[in-house]
């Protein structure tokens, strides 16, 4: 069965995501994004295209035309948060050959609303931070709460579409004086909705871990890693995204067992399709996992799941396309990805065990980046020289562990 592949956005997400199209079927998927970002840069195993789709009905406009344009079906991948809700708010009015999974319009804003997603679920299976909502612009003072803590805004879609200098992904605040300076920032700079105040969970970058899961179209799930994360990084706008991972660990031995039955109970419950990235914490005092928030999609470094036997491409694929019962795929085997050079793990990472074990594994290592299928010589020195920009990236970090 022939078919073409659409990736929505042209970041790392969708480098790779292209990567997995080339290694899979040896094809070119299309990409389409707003801006030429240096992810995508110089490669030649994609055609792309620019157009203004975050606004929806360009977006709309688009995909239909592509789908018109193709005699095939066409697997549809989002990239981003905006992406997944448009798919989804418009599921009835985008051409039929678009395939993409099926999610809730409403579940989508529930997991990209921080306020509604802890609200929603704080009676679930899942574990989660101490949490205050705070809402930007109100003549309220700021609620009592114990520093330090992480303010994220509560609006991720809505925040993804403002720029202002000292914008960051997550703020670290010490202090309520910290605080109100941040939230005057936010109010004079457009964004108006709730901020999250949540406690921040003490533990250096390897107390981080990241689970990705496949659900079917039949509401199962396929498809499960578990990854402990040795260094995240650093640029602010970055913070939060894993730099470095290993797959099959658990150096602090955190209960890895429940935690992946809790993930697989949640979303059955939950009645979606696709795939889902959480963020999580290993909080050592209650001895639990925190889940800091759940992406409905694969996340920027996801691309470790192709590796060990689950490329993220052939997966949706086989479900989506063909519809073929997928097995169950428990990802338990070690594997290390990594966007940054050995010296910044070995000068930045905390967690001794972890840079033993990354010393090891390190000439089987993956980077989503660096792609031998990808014969281009400009790409190839560009690679090089972000590997080199990330010496001073970190050397110029304020983010404290």
């Amino acid at each position: 069965m022939d078919f073409d592949v659409l990736i929505l956005g042209c970041d790392a997400n969708a480098y790779y995501m292209a990567r997995c199209c080339h290694e899979a079927y040896h094809k070119k998927p299309h990409l389409i994004g707003t801006k030429r970002l240096s992810f995508v840069k110089y490669s030649n195993i994609f055609t792309i295209e620019y157009k203004d789709i975050w606004d929806e009905k360009i977006f709309v406009k688009t995909l239909n035309e592509y789908a018109n344009n193709s005699n095939n079906k066409v697997l549809v991948i989002s990239t981003n948060e905006t992406y997944s809700e448009f798919l989804a708010n418009n599921i009835n009015i985008l051409d039929k050959k678009l395939i993409f999974p099926k999610q809730s319009a409403k579940v989508i804003k529930t997991l990209t609303n921080k306020e509604l997603f802890y609200k929603t679920y704080e009676d679930s299976c899942l574990k989660f931070p101490k949490t205050i909502y705070y809402k930007i612009g109100s003549k309220e003072l700021l609620p009592n709460i114990d520093y330090p803590i992480v303010i994220k805004p509560a609006n991720v879609v809505s925040y993804n579409h403002i720029s202002f200098a000292g914008k960051e992904k997550i703020y670290q605040v010490k202090s309520k004086e910290q605080a109100e300076e941040i939230v005057n920032l936010l109010f004079t700079s457009g964004y108006d909705d709730t901020i999250i105040m949540q406690e921040f969970i003490p533990g250096d970058d390897s107390y981080l871990y990241d689970a990705v899961c496949y659900v079917d179209t039949k509401g199962k799930v396929k498809v499960l890693s578990f990854a402990e994360i040795g260094i995240q990084e650093r640029d602010k706008y970055m913070i939060g995204n894993a730099a470095a991972l290993i797959n099959g660990v658990n150096f602090h031995d955190g209960p890895v067992e429940q935690m992946k039955k809790d993930i697989i109970c949640f979303m059955e419950q939950l009645g979606m399709n696709g795939f889902y990235e959480f963020d999580l914490k290993y909080d050592y005092r209650s001895k639990q996992f925190k889940v800091l928030e759940i992406n409905a999609r694969q996340g920027r470094c996801s691309y470790y799941l192709t590796p060990l036997g689950a490329n993220l491409v052939e997966v949706e694929v086989d479900d989506l396309i063909k519809n073929e019962d997928l097995p169950y795929k428990e990802l338990n085997d070690k594997v290390l990805l990594s966007f940054v050079p050995k010296s910044i793990i070995k000068k930045y990472c905390l967690n001794d065990e972890f840079k033993k074990c990354t010393l090891k594994m390190w000439k089987h290592r993956v980077s989503p980046m660096e792609y031998k299928g990808d014969t281009s010589i400009k790409r190839f020195l560009m690679i090089k020289k972000r590997l080199l920009h990330y010496k001073k990236e970190y050397e110029g970090s304020t983010w404290e562990e």
